[in-house]
């Protein structure tokens, strides 16, 4: 190939990579509907009517002469008021609907325009502070766990680390590493730990991984301001392949794998994965890198659920920081309201696992009762417009946390995270394991 033809080549390849990275971007509606309630910490007493204003938007303008559809009710539940409002100037406003309990009211409004459907939604607490949860505490949930770990405890580590050179930078040293977990040592842990290069002991971050089937990247980043960094997975297959691989399986063979076994408390599929989060310690601590001490876990969503559970199951963790919690009250909907994801009792879900085995095997691996042992300090965020870890599942495990908390809300976040967010919760993290 001569060289013109060579450097055309890649200007081509070039120009299709921008492009890949442009349209991979995440797209923004037109169309913004935004809901807002009329207290501006979103909170309101039990029996206080809030009232929501919908605001419309295009290109930052506010439409006029349209219909907005609006439902309202408890979170996840069916609305108690439903009604179409003419928007003026851009704005239309509901009200009249409260809650005798507290929880959560969620206020959806849709509407069309140009033949586009657009949605947005706001929710507002009722006393939150006061839900309590539906599960209950097994008589001998805590003998289950430590019988558990006393299983984990006769496996040898059987530590493997393989050096990821490509992924290696100036301040730390990157690794796909493995180690063995229940049942028996034949299955394993796979992760990516980042070790800060030069001599002495390291502080050291647990991150633990939110729901799906992904290859994992390491915390490389964090790791680069002085503390080591594991970040696992949880299915026992390496983290580092293809991503095609890990959509073949998340389609086939591991769909829906947080209900695989729900009728058998020790077979359940996550019986494996809280241990294996523990095993991850076992791990940290046998790194001669480590100072041998200072030890935090953190994660979101599956992730802060498993920071919870990590954070109760091993006393040798001293800090935590989870955002939006999963696996929190999983029977909600057994008493009439919202339960955490995977919301393997909602009306979906109903007919198949609505059956004493399961709903007694949930109580054994609900974060609620975990929770109830948490003592270490912990950091907490999450936002009232989730509508995958509905707030009133995660408030029902906050809430009987007996340890120093603190919950950072960033009330109109769903499912997600503010960049700011993010590193407040990086800053205070790095502040407890290497000091001010």
């Amino acid at each position: 190939m001569n060289r013109p033809t060579r450097f055309s080549l890649t200007l081509l390849l070039l120009s299709l990579g921008l492009a890949v990275a442009v349209f991979a971007a995440p797209l923004q509606p037109m169309v913004r509907v935004i809901v807002t309630p009329d207290h501006p910490d979103w909170i309101y007493r039990v029996g206080e009517k809030p009232e929501f204003t919908i605001q419309v938007l295009k290109f930052g303008n506010p439409v006029d002469g349209v219909t907005v559809h609006v439902k309202v009710g408890p979170e996840k539940m069916p609305p108690v008021r439903e009604a179409d409002v003419e928007l003026r100037h851009g704005v239309a406003k509901i009200g009249g609907v409260t809650m005798k309990k507290p929880g959560f009211l969620r206020c959806w409004a849709t509407v069309v325009v140009n033949g586009h459907k657009y949605t947005g939604l706001g929710t507002v607490g009722f006393d939150p502070e006061q839900i309590k949860p539906t599960t209950t505490l097994p008589s001998d949930f805590r003998e289950f766990w430590e019988k558990g770990k006393r299983e984990l405890e006769k496996i040898p580590l059987d530590a493997e680390m393989t050096l990821l050179p490509d992924r290696c930078t100036s301040k730390v040293d990157v690794y796909h590493v493995s180690f063995a977990n229940v049942p028996g040592g034949e299955s394993r842990i796979y992760g990516i730990l980042c070790l800060p290069k030069g001599s002495g002991k390291y502080p050291a971050i647990l991150k633990v991984p939110g729901a799906g089937v992904r290859p994992y990247y390491g915390q490389v980043a964090l790791a680069e301001r002085g503390v080591i960094t594991l970040e696992i997975g949880i299915h026992g297959i390496p983290v580092t392949y293809e991503r095609r691989l890990y959509e073949n399986l998340r389609w086939a063979a591991l769909q829906g794998y947080w209900l695989y076994n729900l009728d058998d408390r020790d077979r359940y599929y996550y019986r494996r994965v809280y241990l294996g989060c523990v095993r991850a310690v076992d791990f940290i601590f046998s790194l001669p890198q480590f100072d041998g001490e200072t030890l935090a876990v953190t994660g979101g969503s599956q992730g802060g659920a498993l920071s919870i559970i990590t954070a109760s199951l091993d006393s040798r963790v001293k800090w935590l920081a989870a955002y939006y919690p999963a696996l929190c009250d999983l029977t909600g909907y057994l008493h009439g309201r919202a339960g955490g994801w995977p919301h393997m009792f909602n009306q979906a879900n109903k007919a198949f696992n609505v059956k004493p085995d399961k709903i007694k095997t949930s109580k054994y691996y609900d974060v609620v009762n975990f929770a109830r042992f948490v003592k270490i300090p912990g950091r907490y965020a999450w936002g009232f417009n989730d509508t995958t870890c509905p707030p009133t599942s995660m408030y029902a495990a906050y809430n009987v946390i007996p340890g120093p908390k603190e919950l950072w809300l960033y009330l109109d976040t769903g499912h997600w995270t503010y960049p700011e967010e993010r590193q407040r919760m990086e800053d205070w993290l790095i502040q407890q394991v290497k000091g001010p």
